[in-house]
């Protein structure tokens, strides 16, 4: 893929050391259960059709929708939740044409201003669109104004929508009051980032845990509740990749911290790719072995079933899942 794409009017050049998707991904040895769901995962452009927002903190490569979906069904995934990327700023277009191209397979999670008005959040709303997302991480975003974000909740509350929520795990302390103060239900991203190099029983993962359990509410789309997406280990890891061999499993530094998650709220934990990894500079993950670390986390088929099927389904398609 060439560095700069698009037509004379939208083209771009990638940031510099920009690591494009793994081109060739692996066959999953584990078995997704029928129905599983990509809950988190993203679409950049193509920047020629859906131009990167002039505030950006970075440009990617484009990664659309086609790819989305060969990724999806090479994996053996159902359905996608296609989270808005920081790239497209507040501009939903991307994301929105791929959920509607994917014929109900797919729901989305936008990024929205506070004086957007009612009938674009309706919009959104039969587009597949259900919940939007704050982003608190000063290397994407240059600031995250607590009273604008409020106000966003407070207007997409009405609508059964969630937040979603991106934070380093030192800063929880300073944020978690704001939390739990929003009218919505909640869903972390990546386990709020905990750092893996510090005891998956220490203070700092506790603290998460109980904010987590603090907030729960009844988990339902219609009630507080948090969830929490155990996503990310090559983000996270400091162990990394496994070797080239291919006998060790992957991101095992992360497990511990995962697998508690997993059983300690079996019903609010949700699963995604995080395809096509965005700002990632070590390496870019095999998304295969991605599907592989799964059963290395949620190690029962109940378990599996619940964070791949269940739980998306509740909160994304609650009316395909209720009885």
């Amino acid at each position: 893929m060439s560095s700069t794409t698009g037509g004379p009017a939208a083209a771009f050049t990638k940031t510099p050391g920009w690591l494009d998707w793994y081109p060739n991904p692996s066959r999953p040895r584990f078995a997704l259960p029928p129905g599983a769901v990509d809950a988190h995962c993203h679409v950049f452009g193509p920047g020629a059709e859906f131009p990167y927002a002039p505030e950006r903190k970075y440009t990617p490569c484009d990664a659309g929708k086609d790819r989305l979906f060969a990724l999806r069904d090479h994996l053996g995934v159902s359905r996608n939740v296609v989270v808005q990327a920081t790239c497209h700023g507040a501009d939903n277009s991307a994301m929105v044409d791929a959920v509607r191209a994917a014929g109900g397979r797919a729901r989305g999670v936008a990024t929205v201003r506070p004086d957007i008005a009612d009938a674009e959040l309706r919009r959104l709303d039969a587009a597949g669109v259900r919940g939007v997302r704050f982003n608190f991480l000063k290397r994407l975003v240059d600031s995250a104004p607590k009273d604008d974000l409020r106000a966003i909740a407070e207007k997409v509350a009405p609508l059964g929508w969630h937040v979603v929520i991106y934070f380093e795990a030192a800063d929880l302390a300073e944020l978690e009051g704001f939390f739990g103060s929003l009218p919505t239900p909640l869903v972390v991203d990546h386990m709020g980032r905990p750092d893996v190099r510090k005891p998956v029983d220490g203070e700092e993962f506790d603290r998460f845990l109980r904010f987590v359990d603090r907030n729960s509410g009844d988990g339902g789309s219609g009630g507080r509740g948090v969830w929490v997406k155990t996503s990310c280990p090559e983000r996270l890891s400091v162990s990394g990749p496994p070797a080239l061999d291919g006998e060790s499993q992957a991101y095992q530094d992360v497990v511990p911290f995962a697998r508690r998650v997993v059983r300690e709220f079996p019903d609010r934990v949700l699963w995604g790719s995080d395809w096509p990894h965005p700002n990632l500079t070590g390496h870019m993950p095999d998304d295969g072995l991605l599907v592989d670390w799964i059963p290395w986390i949620a190690e029962t088929a109940e378990q599996q079933r619940k964070l791949l099927v269940d739980n998306p389904m509740r909160l994304y398609w609650p009316e395909e899942s209720a009885g």
